[in-house]
């Protein structure tokens, strides 16, 4: 079983001159019940399907098994999710020898920037850009699959 480490913080300063790629991402949920939340996604020219486990208690950590299907797979999927699909650029902003993933919003969650790094251990050390805000990590209404029941406009 693949385990994802990773820590989220909301972004507070200018982050995008110092991105190294950007990508759209269109995804939606086919299950979101935090024991087994099911993904599709379509991440620039690529597709995945994505299965996502409960977290840890500090939210930190959680099982994670991800695969590559063909876009046209993901389109289909997507007209059987859930209703409120997620949409949003997502930033590569190095930062050591780490890379911060920044995921910025659009409709109903426009306003929303958001900073993942994935870790080795939920004890790794790891360099706090000036731009990292306030840390939200295990805090559940940043997760995407909750962005899409509540979006970030309606808070």
């Amino acid at each position: 079983m693949a385990q994802e480490i990773e820590r989220k913080f909301l972004v507070s300063g200018e982050f995008k001159s110092l991105a190294v790629k950007e990508t759209r991402i269109t995804q939606g949920y086919l299950s979101s019940v935090p024991e087994r939340t099911v993904r599709v996604r379509i991440k620039g020219e690529k597709g995945f399907l994505t299965i996502k486990g409960i977290g840890s208690a500090s939210g930190a950590s959680r099982y994670e098994w991800e695969k590559e299907i063909p876009v046209s797979e993901i389109e289909e999927l997507l007209k059987i999710c859930e209703p409120g699909v997620i949409d949003k650029t997502r930033f590569l902003v190095k930062a050591g020898p780490h890379t911060y993933e920044v995921d910025e919003f659009y409709g109903e969650n426009e306003g929303l920037i958001v900073a993942e790094i994935e870790l080795s251990s939920e004890d790794e050390g790891f360099e706090k850009p000036d731009w990292l805000g306030e840390e939200v990590t295990g805090d559940v209404k940043y997760y995407n699959s909750m962005l899409m029941k509540n979006p970030f406009k309606k808070w």
